[in-house]
């Protein structure tokens, strides 16, 4: 993630992701045509050699302003890995005497007997070599469950196959110390709570909405699809920032899939909504820029988890159509600096996830903290900057094969209740948010609507007709008549992408876009209706291009304008970088 890359979307971890061995389970082996330089010496370098290549690889990745990770599966090996040929006793075996059937859709796998002390042993050497002699910070640790494969061939048959679960998870964490951020895979979910920092929560994604041939396309949740991906990382979004950070598995951008524009869409919203990790594994220089915006405007994540709605009474797909978060700017979270030196000094280096940890490490559970410190919302709220206000955002999803019309009732839409209102049963508008109407600003397609407020009844509903798998997020905002920042095309929360939002109150207004990367897009602002001559737009210091798209009607003959805004944020850190500033008369 180097140049103007870079620029756009950073990364805060790199991580080696499986290939670069020989076989499993012989995790000081590299692949020769990977590795040329181990290779210089002879055919089989020593393990000197291969610990100065890992550990070239983990400082480079570090020296770039990342997290150096690598891909482990200390659990499962290969029948024709050294390992398994020089220790046929550590493998798992059936009742028959056979290797247990490790039950993987893209390979067999022997697994390795979590009940012996001596693949215990092994284990912890291999996950304490890649921490304290390669150097790597984070430990993407996968097919897990071949420590518990079921089998009466073990080395203790005292011992459950949770029990031997436990044993794997704790052996791991003792090998990777306190500090190391491990990430699970393929894990039985429970066992691993208190061990893990992140969790695959979903089966892997795939270039294909449903299960390719040969699998079966029926399946909804266990096989490679991002069918299977969006179902599970809805369903169990709730276990974000309470048991691990949730990981989605990829975003997949590439050209190389069969995966519509519109199923990418959908993907990085489900993944946006959710706040949990965004993991990327495509050559970013090689996307076309549709997709690569597509990214950028889910990027950073907020820490927040939506509400699955509809969690309870999906569609007949099974899967949630309905998420919705709130922001706020009631209570705003600080922005924070976060040194990776490692000696506590600050560098001035800003992460791009460092608000989303502050508001994860806000809402995560804490056994010191007293019962109701917390309210029922707070998972779901989004902290934004001062001025500007609160409203709703919902996400509708078509997650059939068909067209249809996914539609979402006025008590989804409304607002969270202010703080000195408690926290309703619904959520309800506090009495006289919502008296002049709403703005409704669909953010994928950029268009925006006023609802005036006599439209909206019990019986008033937030509606779009969908393509099969196409996702549209809505923000539902009450109209003020007072300068509002609507909202953008940048950001998926309309929010979160702002630094500072000011008004003179009389009439002039300054938007400040947070400037670290490079975007583009419009701005939506509302100009009150008392200001009745020219408006003057200025744009990053310069004169700048806007239309006026919508006139709310206020009542008593008054309106206000909807005014849209094109900026260009050069990410270059100039002052006036990303800076809109609207002056009209009163």
């Amino acid at each position: 993630l180097g140049g103007p890359i870079r620029n756009k979307i950073m990364s805060n971890v790199g991580l080696i992701d499986d290939g670069y061995m020989t076989a499993w389970g012989d995790w000081g082996s590299l692949k020769p045509k990977a590795f040329p330089t181990a290779f210089m010496l002879g055919p089989n370098p020593s393990e000197k050699d291969v610990d100065a290549c890992m550990k070239t690889l983990s400082d480079s990745m570090r020296s770039n302003g990342m997290k150096p990770g690598i891909w482990l599966a200390p659990f499962a090996a290969d029948k024709h890995s050294k390992l398994t040929k020089e220790n046929p006793d550590w493998i798992i075996r059936d009742n028959s005497g056979r290797p247990a059937n490790s039950s993987n859709c893209g390979k067999f796998f022997y697994g390795l007997d979590a009940t012996n002390p001596q693949v215990r042993e092994f284990v912890f050497r291999t996950i304490r070599r890649a921490v304290s002699v390669w150097g790597f910070e984070v430990l993407k640790i996968d097919f897990l469950y071949a420590a518990c494969l079921k089998g009466n061939g073990k080395h203790d048959m005292s011992m459950s196959r949770a029990e031997a679960m436990h044993f794997a998870l704790r052996c791991i964490r003792a090998g990777a110390g306190p500090k190391t951020f491990l990430i699970g895979c393929g894990c039985p979910l429970g066992t691993a709570v208190g061990y893990i920092d992140g969790m695959r929560i979903s089966a892997d994604t795939g270039p294909t909405w449903q299960p390719g041939f040969p699998l079966p396309s029926w399946d909804h949740s266990t096989l490679p699809s991002l069918r299977a991906m969006v179902r599970n990382s809805i369903t169990r979004s709730n276990f974000g920032h309470r048991w691990w950070h949730n990981d989605p598995d990829c975003i997949l951008l590439g050209e190389t899939t069969e995966l519509t524009d519109e199923e990418v869409v959908s993907a990085a919203t489900v993944v946006g909504m959710t706040g949990g990790m965004m993991l990327m594994s495509d050559d970013l220089t090689k996307l076309r820029h549709n997709r690569l915006r597509i990214i950028t405007r889910v990027f950073p994540v907020t820490g927040a988890t939506a509400r699955a709605i509809d969690l309870h009474h999906p569609s007949k797909t099974g899967i949630p159509s309905l998420l919705r978060l709130w922001c706020t700017d009631e209570s705003e979270v600080s922005d924070v600096v976060v040194s990776d030196s490692g000696d506590g000094s600050s560098q001035g280096a800003r992460d791009p996830n460092a608000l989303a940890i502050r508001t994860a490490q806000s809402i995560a559970f804490n056994p010191d903290r007293r019962l109701g410190d917390t309210s029922p919302g707070m998972r779901n709220r989004v902290h934004v900057a001062k001025g500007l206000g609160r409203w709703s955002v919902l996400s509708l999803s078509n997650w059939s094969n068909v067209p249809a019309t996914v539609v979402a009732p006025i008590s989804v839409c409304l607002l969270p209740p202010l703080p000195d209102k408690g926290e309703g049963k619904d959520g309800a508008v506090s009495e006289g948010d919502d008296s002049l109407g709403y703005h409704v600003l669909s953010f994928w397609s950029s268009k925006y609507v006023w609802i005036p407020k006599k439209q909206v009844d019990s019986k008033w509903t937030l509606s779009k007709m969908l393509d099969p798998h196409e996702t549209e997020v809505f923000h539902v905002k009450p109209v003020k008549d007072e300068p509002q920042y609507i909202g953008s095309d940048i950001h998926f929360t309309c929010g979160y992408e702002v630094r500072h939002f000011k008004t003179n109150g009389r009439n002039e207004l300054e938007l400040a876009f947070k400037s670290e990367w490079r975007r583009s897009g419009y701005a939506f602002l509302f100009v009150p209706s008392y200001s009745k001559g020219p408006i003057r737009a200025t744009v990053n210091g310069r004169r700048g291009n806007f239309d006026v798209i919508a006139k709310p009607s206020l009542g008593e003959g008054k309106s206000g304008r909807v005014v849209r805004v094109w900026v260009t944020i050069r990410g270059d850190g100039k002052d006036e970088d990303g800076i809109i500033v609207l002056k009209f008369n009163k």
